[in-house]
């Protein structure tokens, strides 16, 4: 694993823990009782590690003959292996209080998304299609400008974490809302950035849209069986 890749977690990382510290100050919403730190780092990381999996047995390589492979993280990850096995792992760390510490991670998920996505410029790749706006940005060497994806996801993200921290804070918000929001804003975010991407057929459409579809289906679920 690069160091640029550890140090785009470490931002991430820092980015969740700062949502969480500043939601235990303000009140989170979630009624659990579980270390939400603890299950979110250990969700993340064997999600990465299903991911990588995943990714190698796409790739044809055997992950028992080949250990040492499963480290180089920067070789490839699959994001729907990883997305589904964090899920999976959180879900199972979850199972007694699913919806409460759902929400109650929602808010701190996006920051460390918002972390991930901003720690592109410590690893160069924030870069997508071709561009003439202000704002674009021009690749060391090249004089061509292009949009700065990994910026604009930052930007979604972030912003949606700090409204989803606000609305559990100040406000009451149906349990299930603001996991659903969450998930909603993840994969709207992706899916509607797809276009603007080096190759608009490399990432997982499929995964993005059936993500924002559950997203949707469990807010209106969370609205309509509102107490």
């Amino acid at each position: 694993m690069e160091f640029t890749l550890l140090a785009a977690a470490a931002i991430a990382g820092a980015c969740a823990y700062a949502m969480l510290w500043w939601e235990a100050r303000h009140g989170n919403a979630a009624t659990c009782t579980a270390n939400l730190w603890e299950v979110g780092f250990v969700s993340v990381i064997a999600g990465i590690f299903i991911g990588r999996i995943v990714a190698m047995l796409i790739d044809g390589v055997n992950p028992i003959v080949h250990p040492m492979d499963v480290i180089l993280v920067r070789s490839g990850v699959s994001t729907v292996g990883a997305s589904l096995g964090a899920l999976g792992v959180f879900a199972w760390q979850a199972r007694r209080q699913p919806v409460a510490m759902a929400d109650g991670i929602a808010a701190a998920a996006l920051a460390g998304l918002a972390g991930w996505q901003a720690g592109c410029l410590v690893r160069g790749t924030c870069l997508g299609t071709a561009s003439d706006l202000p704002w674009a940005i021009a690749q060391a060497g090249s004089s061509v400008t292009r949009h700065p994806v990994g910026v604009y996801a930052a930007l979604a993200f972030g912003a949606a974490a700090v409204v989803v921290a606000w609305w559990k804070a100040y406000r009451q918000p149906p349990a299930g809302a603001p996991a659903a929001i969450a998930v909603i804003v993840a994969a709207g975010t992706r899916l509607g950035l797809e276009p603007l991407q080096p190759s608009i057929s490399g990432g997982p459409v499929w995964f993005y849209a059936t993500a924002l579809a559950v997203g949707l289906g469990a807010l209106v679920w969370s609205i309509l069986t509102r107490k």
